[in-house]
């Protein structure tokens, strides 16, 4: 018969990691940052952000309409901060407004746009405050641009993410924006981190291990392998952002390394992406299908088995409709076995 004790033990154990992923929450969505380098301009503002504003109301950046080619008249800035030229005039003699008075132009609209470049036509997904607010396609060139409208004023923490060629997620590209009522804020040069697999979850050492993923097509890719000292290698990625690169193990001390990726495209340069960990031993290990870097209980693919994928796997305790990489047994549903086995894969 079980003790009391064990029992209470039973009984707050779901208490106990329902406590511990609201703690865990506030780390996870900090872990997944990366340092946005962004260029944020504000339609709206009566301040006109060259070169990505040719005006903003009343501040045409001391040009008139003779500047565009006509004898007289007045400019106008419409609400996307472009120039208007309608009431411009070839006639010296024509009045400024032949409309017979002024036009009230329609109430302008709260709007954030995004752009940046991604993976070819793969799938941007924009968050925002944590939640998806927006997706959208990115082009062949893997450029990507979207609109969020009808915003109230004030701060938010936007995301972006994409998906490569085989699903698999990009890290989150985060950054934090003051919004402005009835204004236009541009978020240009957001660069999504290229993604990164490994073949083998060992190495053979000696043997050849191979670095892939997904990025921008035709840019520089710096490969990074961690050792005493670091070791970074360079590849190219081919049009369709496909890089790979063989890296021999021989150069590498036994037993656990990670490595990550980055690139760069006509002078813009990403930040490193996810981690993925390997192992060099006796004998070659490969991947298996879906299976992240670090193996069994890296739920979240980021090469570690740690509280963030705890947290995630406390959030399907006892729920229904359980993702296949959080039942780590197989049995459709998460409950202390589970726990137990990530306890046995756990990295730290």
């Amino acid at each position: 018969m079980r003790s009391p004790f064990f029992r209470i033990i039973l009984y707050l154990f779901p208490l106990f990691l329902v406590g511990i992923f609201f703690v865990v929450t506030h780390s996870l969505a900090q872990s997944y940052v990366i340092d946005a380098t962004v260029n944020i301009s504000v339609c709206g503002n009566n301040v006109r952000e060259a070169p990505v504003e040719d005006c903003d109301n009343e501040d045409f950046g001391g040009y008139s309409c003779v500047n565009y080619g006509f004898d007289g008249g007045s400019l106008a800035c419409d609400i996307s901060c472009s120039i208007d030229t309608s009431s411009c005039s070839n006639d010296p003699d024509e009045p400024d407004d032949p409309g017979g008075g002024p036009v009230n132009p329609p109430p302008a609209q709260t709007t954030v746009s995004f752009s940046g470049r991604a993976y070819p036509m793969s799938s941007v997904t924009i968050l925002k405050d944590g939640q998806i607010a927006l997706q959208t396609i990115a082009g062949p060139d893997a450029n990507f641009s979207a609109s969020l409208t009808g915003l109230s004023a004030g701060s938010y923490t936007f995301s972006v993410y994409s998906e490569d060629i085989n699903g698999q997620r990009s890290a989150l590209f985060t950054f934090s924006v003051y919004v402005s009522s009835g204004a236009s804020t541009n978020i240009t040069g957001i660069y999504i981190t290229p993604t990164i697999s490994v073949d083998k979850a060992q190495v053979l050492h000696g043997d050849n291990i191979a670095i892939f993923g997904q990025t921008i097509p035709d840019s520089d890719v710096v490969i990074s392998v961690n050792s005493e000292p670091e070791y970074f290698r360079y590849t190219d990625a081919d049009q369709d952002g496909i890089y790979l690169y063989n890296f021999d193990s021989s150069v590498l001390v036994m037993g656990s390394h990670h490595t990550k990726s980055k690139s760069s495209y006509d002078g813009d340069i990403s930040t490193y992406g996810q981690i993925v960990s390997f192992l060099v031993g006796d004998s070659n290990i490969m991947n298996e299908e879906g299976v992240c870097g670090a193996g069994i209980g890296d739920v979240n693919c980021d090469g570690f088995v740690n509280l963030i994928d705890f947290s995630i796997e406390a959030y399907w305790y006892r729920r229904s409709n359980v993702p296949a990489n959080v039942d780590l047994n197989n049995d459709g549903k998460v409950d202390l076995i589970d726990f137990s086995i990530m306890a046995y894969y756990w990295t730290g």
